[in-house]
């Protein structure tokens, strides 16, 4: 296991900065996921910690020791692709014993740490097989035991999921948590699924354009978003964002949008801001809710809406309604609306709502 420390890391290429100076600090066991859209940087920060690309600046420390100009082979990390890399004319044991092999360890020792990989992994009736022979999901399942047989001190993954269909997908991030709480060992992985990253990570960081948009406890970027990037990235559906204008009083503040006012809860008095101040309510499907009993409860808000589409998806619908002239999706029981044109009562629950600024996109 080890400790990663990032400081004022940069990769250029060319006039092109993919990495813009990133500060990180990855605790020892931690399983930390670089996640954001394609082309913000985070595959190249992982390559770049591999050693499989040269940093334009900044320092890579691993275990305490500067990395920068040692080889990927020295550094002790362990990178498993999204497209697997095996070799198809070997056998499920020779592929995940190939690295141990080509440094010489003896055979006993081999057999010994691929039968325990295979253990792991529950592949180890697979071993005699070729890649040819598997499905894509025991092909990954290789590639993972062929990185714990070296016993790294960092696993690094990039969107090693990619190829996979949704199911099995599910089932790859259940074992890939489950190996991080068998192993303990340092684990970074990179994913533009943010399910993948909620479900992964012991903490999330999210990039955006070469740089750390926001980083922390997966709750805490969902509940707490700095901006309507993160509040927009993380969530599915993802959040709606309605513009209004900053109504505040000596007590309490309160959201306007167009007719309707939408309260803040008693005591929540947004930082830096000023009344009339144009901003962004940001309220999540799941705290829209259909309305039950006389009253909405304390810190909710009732609206009267028409139901314009209904998606089922099981247990839920999410239905898509107007609200102050912006379409507004909510996640409702299944059987909380029927059809398009429905007329019914909207909980909104405010205790949960974020506030943006309109012009800077920051949380208030």
């Amino acid at each position: 296991m080890a400790h990663v420390k990032i400081n004022g890391l940069r990769k250029d290429y060319g006039a092109f900065a993919a990495v813009r100076g990133i500060d990180l600090d990855i605790r020892d066991g931690e399983l930390t996921v670089l996640v954001g859209p394609s082309g913000c940087g985070k595959s190249t920060l992982l390559r770049t910690i591999a050693g499989l690309e040269e940093a334009s600046g900044g320092t890579i420390e691993i275990g305490g020791d500067v990395v920068n100009d040692v080889r990927p082979r020295d550094r002790d990390v362990a990178m498993v692709f999204q497209d697997y890399a095996l070799y198809p004319h070997m056998s499920v044991a020779r592929n995940i014993g190939f690295g141990l092999k080509a440094r010489r360890m003896p055979k006993a020792e081999i057999d010994g740490r691929v039968d325990e990989a295979a253990r792991m992994l529950g592949i180890t009736q697979l071993l005699d097989r070729y890649p040819r022979q598997l499905s894509g999901g025991q092909r990954q399942r290789v590639a993972i035991g062929r990185a714990i047989v070296r016993n790294p001190r960092i696993f690094l993954f990039d969107e090693p999921l990619s190829n996979l269909d949704a199911q099995l997908r599910d089932e790859m991030r259940g074992e890939i948590k489950r190996l991080h709480q068998d192993l303990a060992t340092t684990m970074i992985y990179v994913t533009h699924d943010q399910i993948e990253a909620m479900t992964l990570a012991d903490r999330i960081v999210l990039m955006r354009d070469g740089l750390i948009e926001q980083q922390g406890a997966p709750l805490d970027l969902f509940e707490r978003p700095a901006s309507t990037f993160v509040a927009g990235f993380l969530g599915s559906p993802r959040m709606n964002f309605l513009p209004g204008h900053l109504v505040r009083t000596a007590s309490s503040d309160a959201i306007r949008l167009g007719s309707s006012r939408m309260p803040l809860p008693a005591g929540r008095k947004l930082r830096d801001a000023a009344d009339g101040q144009a901003v962004l309510l940001g309220l999540r499907p799941e705290h829209l809710t259909r309305a039950h009993g006389a009253a909405p409860q304390p810190g909710h808000v009732r609206h009267d809406a028409t139901i314009e589409l209904i998606q089922p998806t099981g247990s839920r619908s999410y239905a898509t309604f107007s609200l102050a002239g912006t379409a507004v999706m909510a996640e409702l029981q299944a059987h909380d609306v029927s059809r398009p044109g429905e007329h019914v009562q909207i909980d909104i629950n405010m205790t949960r709502a974020s506030v943006f600024d309109l012009q800077t996109e920051r949380a208030l």
